[in-house]
């Protein structure tokens, strides 16, 4: 996972956030709108902070058909990023700030997966008038 090292945006203005993401060869995770239940998507969330997530965008998943499964799974692999667009409100503090928030997922072979995991997400946030 890559983080933006810092984003700056204005009082009432907005910001986005692009993290950058990369499944191991051989691996894959479910995308954030996987066919069966039982299967974990991938999964970004924000702590409430001084920005205000508005819309997240995932790429466009894979479908791969897997020994396990009767249908293809959408999933993704390799490199990918996540973006989120932020609003900033009028009366948000100025100066240094973060955002905050976690991506769950779980990696799998083409036979077995790894147990799901949760990433912790900081990224500095600056805010200027």
């Amino acid at each position: 996972m890559r983080a933006p090292s810092e984003v700056r945006a204005s009082r009432g203005g907005a910001a986005q956030v692009v993290i950058g993401l990369e499944v191991l060869e051989g691996y894959h995770v479910n995308s954030h709108t996987p066919a069966d239940p039982y299967l974990i998507p991938l999964r970004l969330t924000w702590k409430p902070g001084p920005a205000e997530p508005v819309e997240i965008l995932y790429p466009e998943p894979k479908l791969e058909k897997f020994a396990f499964a009767a249908k293809p799974v959408s999933v993704f692999t390799g490199k990918f990023a996540i973006t989120t667009r932020f609003r900033i409100p009028a009366t948000a503090p100025l100066g240094p700030a973060a955002l905050s928030g976690r991506l769950r997922y779980q990696a799998c072979t083409d036979s077995t997966c790894l147990p799901p995991r949760t990433a912790e997400v900081r990224v500095p946030l600056n805010i200027q008038p």
